[in-house]
């Protein structure tokens, strides 16, 4: 313990710890140098004798943790507070995995955008998994498995990590885009290929919608290669040379999935220029991005349908 702690100050300096309770998890909220909020999520039947599930859930650009987190809303409240609920989808996730601890660990920082951060902290490649090892170590047991997640520019984090990496370890077991890989480029695609061949157990998820036709008062808002849909196609053409997909369609969404499921893209058509952006998360998206190509995925809930964690809100 005196060692991670010491590797902790190696990276930053604490300055808030606060610690909450409810009925079914603990939440841990302190802020460290460099203008980040790490605010961690434990289920309250934690136990060290149970296989522990990591997940680093970056946020979106202009949400904050509580906002992330949802709430059910009332008159007069910030809508931000109703279009992610991860805290609600959290515990379904937990009603699905009772035999494991799965915790979700928030990040966020003083810009509320984490491309801006990484702009104005050059060094990221090494602060980045100094601290998502750190934090591991504080809720880690014999058996730990992180998953890395992200939604809008919270992707940004996750490149960053990958940034920082030579490989992606093996304790990382999942990585998951929920319209958020607008960094994608193929100089990532080899560390994805070698750790999706190389790691067992190894999973890949990336949500996107068409962007590159939606309209904002009547005016497109991204560039023919800047947007999530072009990003994701550039990225599943690049495992479409190693990895073999099958695909399946409706009028609404596009997936394709690897032979044993272990790499998924699902892909939001968008014939009426709409802006989906949130919805994709809203509509049990973090709860798939946990769940699918388990024994768990579509159980009691369905991808871009009515909220399965509806009753779970606060």
């Amino acid at each position: 313990m005196k060692f991670l702690f010491y590797r902790l100050f190696l990276f930053s300096t604490f300055l808030i710890f606060g610690v909450s309770y409810s009925s079914a998890q603990v939440i841990d909220s302190f802020r460290i140098h460099g203008g980040i909020k790490i605010t961690i999520d434990k289920p309250e039947n934690f136990s060290s004798k149970k296989k522990t599930i990591v997940t680093f859930f970056a946020l979106p650009n202009g949400s904050t943790t509580e906002q992330t987190m949802g709430k059910r809303i009332k008159e007069g409240d910030d809508w931000h507070y109703d279009i992610q609920h991860i805290k609600a989808q959290t515990a379904f996730i937990r009603k699905q995995l009772r035999k494991k601890n799965f915790v979700v660990i928030y990040l966020e920082n003083y810009f509320r955008s984490w491309p801006l951060w990484k702009q104005n902290h050059p060094e990221f490649p090494t602060l980045i998994p100094h601290l998502v090892d750190s934090l591991t170590a504080l809720v880690s047991t014999k058996n730990t498995s992180i998953y890395l997640n992200g939604h809008s520019g919270g992707g940004s984090f996750i490149f960053g990590y990958l940034k920082g990496v030579k490989e992606i370890p093996g304790i990382v077991k999942r990585i998951s885009f929920l319209d958020s890989d607008y960094g994608y480029d193929n100089t990532y695609y080899f560390k994805f290929k070698d750790w999706l061949q190389r790691v067992k157990g190894s999973a890949l998820n990336v949500f996107a919608y068409n962007d590159s036709v939606a309209l904002y008062n009547g005016k497109r808002f991204v560039s023919d290669t800047g947007g999530t849909w072009y990003r994701s196609h550039l990225f599943l053409n690049d495992l479409q040379k190693d990895f073999s997909f099958s695909k399946k369609a409706d009028d609404s969404m596009i997936v394709f999935k690897s032979i044993g499921r272990h790499i998924q893209f699902y892909f939001k058509t968008n014939p009426d220029r709409k802006i989906f952006h949130t919805q994709q998360v809203e509509y049990n998206g973090f709860i798939h991005s946990v769940l699918s190509g388990t024994r768990y995925d579509s159980k009691k809930y369905r991808y871009y349908s009515s909220r399965a964690y509806d009753d779970l809100i606060e």
